[in-house]
């Protein structure tokens, strides 16, 4: 119990945190304070464009679109609650992304804010902030490295599935700034969103777990 309650207050603490982070890049952005950080990094992304590299980063922002992370997401899920029987976790796992679609779409209505306009590779619809794709990349890599993690117990299996995921993330994210149609503070607001609404579904996940597995110790007994 005194494990899960320390799990608990540390997942607490850090969706205070991406919250906070949230809340601030939201403000910022209302205010046109993050200005300067946004043109900054864009001109530094965009100043390493050269035709091999973009046709990279068309690749990863392609991975990091609906009509491949829907699959991936359903495919795996499939493989746990069919071939590994991990029904839970492939519940797990498709609540955290049909939740972070939701979230996206909500986040999206409410602030509205115009995709930027200095320099598109690629041309995208609807608004900017936050970037859907930052949100379901996390929310995808993330979850698959949680479900993951707690299935291997080597050391070099656990530090390759954090190097992984991380790469993912983050390159996806850079993408969306490379072709033109996210400003930075698009993708940084994505991620501490998406990382909110996982660290929630990942916390109730565990806690009903815990419950769940004292509710069997004592009917055994």
């Amino acid at each position: 119990m005194r494990e899960l309650s320390l799990r608990l207050l540390i997942a607490f603490v850090l969706c205070i945190g991406f919250g906070v982070t949230f809340g601030y890049i939201a403000a910022a952005i209302g205010s046109d304070a993050i200005v300067g950080f946004d043109n900054a990094v864009i001109g530094f992304v965009q100043g390493l464009e050269v035709s091999w590299l973009t046709s990279i980063m068309k690749g990863f922002t392609w991975i990091g679109s609906g009509y491949v992370v829907a699959p991936i997401a359903l495919l795996i899920a499939g493989v746990l609650y069919f071939g590994l029987h991990y029904r839970q976790q492939a519940f797990l796992l498709i609540v955290v992304i049909a939740g972070t679609a939701l979230l996206n779409k909500v986040l999206k209505i409410y602030f509205k804010r115009e995709r930027p306009e200095i320099h598109r590779i690629m041309d995208a619809n609807g608004f900017s902030f936050p970037s859907g794709h930052s949100m379901m990349a996390f929310a995808l890599y993330a979850i698959i490295a949680y479900i993951v993690w707690r299935n291997v117990k080597t050391m070099v299996s656990r530090f390759l599935l954090i190097l992984f995921t991380a790469f993912m993330i983050i390159i996806i994210g850079i993408s969306r700034i490379y072709i033109g149609v996210h400003y930075p503070s698009d993708v940084v607001g994505g991620f501490a969103a998406s990382a909110l609404w996982v660290t929630i579904a990942i916390s109730v996940y565990a806690y009903f777990q815990h419950t769940r597995g004292k509710r069997e110790i004592v009917s055994r007994q």
